[in-house]
C-alpha cells in the first residue's frame, strides 16, 4: 500500500536527500497526516518550484502599484462581492487539489479552535460566525473578509466580556473538545483539470493584489494584521489547556507592532500551519480522552 509521500522519491540518494521526505516523515512538530502530505506534495511541486519566484517579484511590483493608486483613490473601486467570485473562480480553475484542501482546511480548523476557546473560558458565552465551506460557492460568501473579521471581533468581545463582569480567565473543571472534529474532506472532489497547477504560495501570492485592490484600505491592513492575532489565540489555548508547548510553533507574533502587508503572503502559510498544530493538538487531546491531568469530553 502507497504511503503519501512515496511521490517524494523513488530511492533515497544520501548525497541528494528530498527535504520535503525529511520534513514528511519528522514527527516533531502535530499536524494532521493528511494535511502534512498535502503541504509537502505542494512543496514539492513545479508549480513552487519554477513559477513561485516569477509570480513572488510579479505581485510585490503590482501591490506597491494599488498602493499608490490606493493613496489618491482609496474609494473608488471597493467590492467585496466581487473579489470573492473571482477567488472562487481562481481556486476552481488554477488552483491544485492539494492547495485546496490546505485553504478549505483552514476555515474549518479556525473556526473550532474559537469554538473551543469560548466553550471553555468560565462565565463567557459569545455570538460565533463558523466558517465551514463545502464548495467553492461558500467562498463567494465573503468567506475571507469574515474569516478576518471573526478573529477581531472574538478578542474584542472575550475580553469585554471579561472585564465588563470583572471575571477571571478561568477553565472549567471538565475540558469542552466536542467541536473538535476529524474532517478529511474525502467527500469534496477538487478539480483536478489540466489548469489547476498552483501552489498554494503562489496562488497567495496572485490573490493578495486583488485583496488588496477590492476591499478598502482598512479591510486590507486589518486583514494583514489579523496574522499577528495567531500569538493571542494561542495564548488563551494554553490558559485553558495549561501548558504552554505549542507556543513554540507559533511565528506570527506581536499584535501590538505592526508589519508590512508586503509579507502578508507569507504570513498568511506560516498562519495556516500555526492553527494546523493547535488543531492537531486539540484532536490528540480528544482521542486520548484523559491527556496531561486534564478530563475531556
Amino acid at each position: 500500500m502507497q504511503t503519501p509521500a512515496e511521490h517524494l522519491f523513488t530511492k533515497h540518494d544520501d548525497r541528494d536527500p528530498n527535504p520535503w521526505l525529511a520534513m514528511y516523515l519528522d514527527s516533531s512538530i502535530p499536524i494532521n497526516p493528511h494535511t502534512k502530505a498535502a503541504l509537502m506534495r505542494d512543496n514539492d511541486s513545479r508549480s513552487r518550484k519554477y513559477f513561485f519566484p516569477i509570480i513572488f517579484v510579479f505581485s510585490k511590483i503590482v501591490m506597491f502599484c494599488i498602493h499608490v493608486f490606493k493613496y489618491f483613490f482609496p474609494k473608488l473601486i471597493n467590492s467585496s462581492r466581487l473579489l470573492h467570485r473571482l477567488l472562487s473562480f481562481g481556486m476552481r480553475r488554477f488552483v491544485s487539489a492539494d492547495a485546496n484542501l490546505l485553504i478549505f482546511r483552514h476555515f474549518h480548523i479556525g473556526s473550532e479552535i474559537l469554538m473551543f476557546i469560548e466553550a471553555n473560558v468560565k462565565g463567557v458565552r459569545l455570538p460565533l460566525d463558523p466558517l465551514k465551506p463545502k464548495d467553492f460557492e461558500d467562498v463567494k460568501d465573503d468567506i475571507f473578509l469574515r474569516h478576518d473579521l471573526n478573529l477581531y471581533n472574538f478578542v474584542i468581545r472575550l475580553n469585554a466580556a471579561l472585564q465588563h463582569d470583572k471575571l477571571p480567565f478561568e477553565t472549567p473543571e471538565i475540558l469542552d473538545l466536542s467541536m473538535i472534529t476529524e474532517d478529511q474532506f474525502s467527500h469534496i472532489e477538487f478539480p483536478k483539470r489540466w489548469t489547476n497547477v498552483l501552489d498554494l504560495r503562489s496562488a497567495i501570492e496572485l490573490f493578495t493584489p486583488f485583496y488588496q485592490l477590492f476591499l478598502t484600505s482598512n479591510d486590507f491592513v486589518r486583514a494583514a494584521n489579523s496574522l499577528q492575532l495567531d500569538e493571542t489565540i494561542a495564548i488563551y489555548a494554553s490558559r485553558i489547556l495549561k501548558t504552554p508547548a505549542h507556543l513554540g510553533l507559533v511565528n506570527n507574533k506581536h499584535p501590538m507592532v505592526p508589519v508590512s502587508t508586503y509579507s502578508a503572503a507569507y504570513r498568511l502559510v506560516l498562519h495556516g500551519l500555526a492553527a494546523e498544530t493547535l488543531h492537531r493538538i486539540l484532536v490528540l487531546k480528544k482521542i486520548n480522552q484523559d491527556i496531561d491531568g486534564i478530563v475531556v469530553k
